[in-house]
């Protein structure tokens, strides 16, 4: 019944702000030289700290419950902009009920994000990006937030669904690890057709965590370099990056590359990594997912450690964060009651076959230290 409220007051919200909804055409702005960030003067202690108990605050991830919402736009011209360097934003009405049970009723701006979940052969509804400016937020689960992510169902299919739940619960898990994590919310979402008012689907969603919001909590800002290497970055971040994406089976990232990693400066001048994005791993292992024939794996689901290679002492330090929340962890699968028995079952196999790798030390000795490769630019 929510959603079938939310989705009609999205669609009388729509009718009446425009009969004909039409794209806005941008085009990407230039990039700038990224070292000019590293030269710029950092604000006061006191103003750095303000900004961290605001970006923690944020109303958006204070609750766990999916979010329901009801999301109008034109999908049809969304769906077909399948262009990574297209900046073209599109109108949309966004109506959710708030944390006081106030329905809202938000004028956005969606643009199609992503490379690989954008490709029409791998999702048939692509991800998006979330464009807030405009609109009175205060009191509202998005207040303090000018846009947000929206990583979507790919396919209408509630098998898909579950590969979301899945993703969703990587977040939370890495979240129980470190604060230096990206925050998402589940939610629910029902999509509606702006022009001829008929839903298109209704399935689950996240929303990620602001970039930048992730580095005011950290204390830090957000820095695009590329080619760094393992020396250049906080060695405990790093391996606790690198020990995650072993434990759910990633090895779609790259810090040299700068690939689904952000990098996060403190004004120490230390530069933390923080992974997202985390649908092509073992853990979720989606239909489309598949991995770089270089790295000598036959499937996502075959894990490979691509950190940097340490003694067994130091390996077995970095590890014991990840087995002290083993409980939580599963706890974590156990209460997320969206997802089905068989996905829940094959999740759990695929974490405790992580946790029987980093059980004992000669476990971490045989799966992180014999056999490592020297690599200082992954």
């Amino acid at each position: 019944m929510l959603a079938r409220r939310l989705a009609v007051s999205g669609c009388l919200a729509i009718a009446l702000c425009s009969v004909a909804i039409a794209q806005t055409q941008e085009k990407k702005p230039p990039k700038t030289n990224p070292l000019l960030k590293l030269a710029e003067a950092w604000p006061e202690p006191a103003v750095l700290e303000a900004r961290k108990t605001e970006a923690q605050q944020r109303p958006l991830f204070q609750q766990t419950e999916p979010l329901a919402f009801t999301l109008t736009a034109d999908f049809k011209a969304i769906n077909k902009d399948r262009n990574p360097e297209s900046a073209n934003r599109y109108p949309a009405v966004l109506t959710l009920v708030d944390a006081r049970g106030r329905e809202q009723t938000l004028h956005v701006r969606l643009g199609p994000r992503g490379h690989l979940r954008r490709m029409a052969r791998t999702c048939d509804f692509v991800p998006l990006r979330v464009e807030l400016g405009g609109n009175d937020l205060a009191g509202s689960l998005f207040e303090g937030q000018n846009n947000v992510k929206l990583s979507a169902h790919c396919r209408d299919d509630g098998e898909f669904d579950q590969y979301v739940l899945r993703e969703y619960v990587s977040y939370r898990l890495f979240n129980l690890v470190t604060p230096q994590s990206f925050r998402a919310r589940l939610a629910h979402g029902t999509y509606v057709d702006a022009k001829s008012n008929k839903k298109v689907a209704t399935r689950y969603g996240i929303f990620i965590e602001n970039e930048n919001d992730v580095a005011r909590r950290m204390g830090g800002r957000i820095v695009e370099l590329q080619r760094l290497q393992f020396a250049d970055v906080d060695p405990a971040a790093l391996n606790n990056m690198m020990l995650f994406n072993y434990m759910v089976g990633n090895t779609d990232f790259s810090i040299y590359a700068l690939h689904n990693v952000r990098l996060v400066q403190m004004p120490t001048r230390t530069i933390y990594t923080v992974p997202y994005d985390f649908d092509l791993t073992g853990f979720v292992n989606p239909p489309y997912a598949a991995v770089n024939p270089k790295l000598g794996i036959r499937s996502v689901l075959d894990r490979l450690y691509r950190g940097p290679c340490l003694s067994l002492d130091t390996m077995d330090k970095s590890v014991e964060a990840f087995r002290a929340q083993r409980t939580a962890m599963l706890a974590e699968l156990d209460g997320l009651k969206e997802m089905d028995s068989n996905a829940r079952s094959q999740a759990k196999e695929y974490l405790e076959g992580f946790f029987r790798a980093i059980a004992q030390q000669n476990n971490v000795k045989r799966s992180f230290v014999d056999g490592c490769k020297p690599n200082p630019t992954m």
